[in-house]
């Protein structure tokens, strides 16, 4: 690293974290694209009440810390012969860091809302149509079963009519759910 030597200290400085971060964001570049699921390996310290907020991500983890200094560092170098108010530099520096930490919420933000709940919830099935599988009685005399699509998933469920009987084939709209295991439909 004989090129460093050479080099006045705030750059050589700025090169100094250059270097060792880049390899850092490579390296848990590669392992994201591995798979590797592992935390920062970083654990805080601390107790804080987080209910209630919307946070599915942490503001001091090592990620963050290597995004800023990525971008502080390597914007400090491109533009170190450019500006030569070394405050002005610091200050664009430090703007372009915390524009990768807002970059990397940002992205992860977008990620998120591709996550989707496919867990069967029968509250699902309110105010659905559906067909009679097999006859229901009328009147909470019995229970049949009806076919209804929820999530994309065709499901048979049983059913009670609280007024006449539905046979077999017919299609129906369910209008409620009793004791969380019955829905209640009525002809349509």
């Amino acid at each position: 690293m004989e090129f460093l030597a050479e080099m006045e200290p705030s750059l050589r400085a700025l090169w100094y974290i250059a270097l060792p971060t880049s390899l850092i964001f490579l390296f848990q570049t590669i392992l994201t694209f591995i798979g590797s699921d592992s935390g920062d390996g970083i654990n805080a310290d601390f107790d804080g009440n987080l209910e209630g907020m919307d946070a599915p991500f942490q503001l001091f983890t090592l990620r963050n810390l290597i995004n800023f200094l990525l971008g502080f560092s390597w914007t400090g170098i491109t533009f170190y012969h450019s500006i030569e108010n070394y405050t002005l530099l610091i200050l664009l520096a430090t703007a372009v860091g915390l524009g990768f930490v807002w970059l990397f919420f940002f992205i992860i933000k977008q990620i998120t809302k591709l996550a989707e709940d496919n867990t069967f919830k029968l509250e699902r099935a309110l105010q659905k149509s559906g067909t009679v599988y097999l006859t229901i009685p009328a009147l909470k005399q019995g229970t049949g079963k009806i076919s209804i699509s929820i999530n994309g998933s065709q499901k048979e469920l049983n059913a009670i009519s609280l007024s006449e009987k539905i046979d077999t084939g017919a299609a129906v709209k369910v209008v409620g759910i009793e004791g969380g295991t019955l829905l209640i439909v009525e002809k349509i």
